[in-house]
């Protein structure tokens, strides 16, 4: 099996490359169209800007390229919010992927509680519904880091509440994606990984 991973100016590779390692998968890190055609899966992590990414992504046309995918692809942390249709992170048109917009944490004003932003840490994922999420089990704890969230929408496949419900994971057609670093979030992560990977 391919595996190819997406290599932009936000893509932060390294710990998804060890997650694959752990599952004896090796994958190629590569902007080059053809090897992420040619590639039997294809993950499109991220860190960072959406703006400058998409910047990126326009400039070296990998905006057009990811759209025309057919084989499953997995965003993850920035880019699932890639996939969306907008971000109020600098304004920013997306993908238009996910039929969503990415907003920013706002603090709930009548709180007494103030919630830090960005949402960091462990949070647990609920309303599992994809073969994405089989053999996960419901509240399973995942690792998150991120200042903006993905919508709940019809595409949503599991939801986490931080301040408000928001997606955790989206999937429509071939195209996934998960808020959270499954790269990081131990063996519920791992399991994630791994689904994605037998997809059909």
């Amino acid at each position: 099996m391919k595996v190819g991973v997406i290599k932009y100016n936000a893509g932060n590779v390294q710990s998804v490359l060890y997650a694959l390692q752990r599952l004896g998968v090796s994958a190629v890190v590569t902007d080059n169209p053809t090897e992420i055609q040619e590639a039997d899966k294809v993950i499109f992590p991220g860190v960072g800007n959406a703006a400058s990414a998409m910047e990126y992504l326009r400039k070296t046309a990998l905006d057009e390229l990811i759209i025309s995918l057919t084989q499953p692809v997995l965003g993850i942390c920035l880019g699932l919010q890639l996939l969306c249709n907008k971000s109020e992170e600098g304004n920013t048109k997306c993908l238009g992927i996910f039929d969503v917009e990415v907003k920013k944490f706002m603090n709930p004003l009548d709180s007494e509680s103030h919630f830090k932003i960005p949402h960091m840490g462990w949070n647990n994922i609920y309303d599992l519904s994809s073969p994405l999420l089989e053999g996960v089990k419901e509240n399973s704890f995942v690792y998150f880091v991120h200042s903006y969230y993905a919508e709940l929408s019809s595409e949503t496949i599991a939801t986490t509440d931080y301040i408000i419900p928001f997606s955790a994971a989206m999937h429509i057609d071939n195209f996934y994606g998960v808020q959270f670093h499954s790269e990081k979030s131990a063996a519920a992560g791992i399991q994630i990984i791994s689904n994605f990977l037998n997809l059909e």
